[in-house]
């Protein structure tokens, strides 16, 4: 059996804090699909720090949270093809 790495959750004290609220979501212009869009709000935090916000327009539950750098490294590999499905 393999030992799997410790897990590091630099967000432990911001999951189930953020103050979604007044969260302004953004989502694709197009029409919604049956199983909902994405949607994304940048959302400001007391630590001083400003966090991405991700849910789904028809499930508005979990709602996932990325630190900006981690959302910059998300946007750049889709940019750079990192997510394109290999067919």
């Amino acid at each position: 059996m393999t030992e799997s790495a410790p897990i590091y959750d630099d967000k432990a004290h911001v999951r189930g804090n953020l103050d979604l609220r007044n969260a302004e979501w953004k989502r694709p212009p197009e029409p919604e699909p049956e199983d909902g869009h994405v949607e994304i709000a940048f959302v400001p935090h007391t630590d001083g720090a400003t966090y991405v916000a991700m849910r789904n327009s028809k499930q508005l539950e979990p709602v996932l949270v990325f630190t900006m750098a981690e959302w910059d490294a998300f946007v750049a590999g889709a940019k750079d093809g990192e997510f394109d499905e290999p067919w």
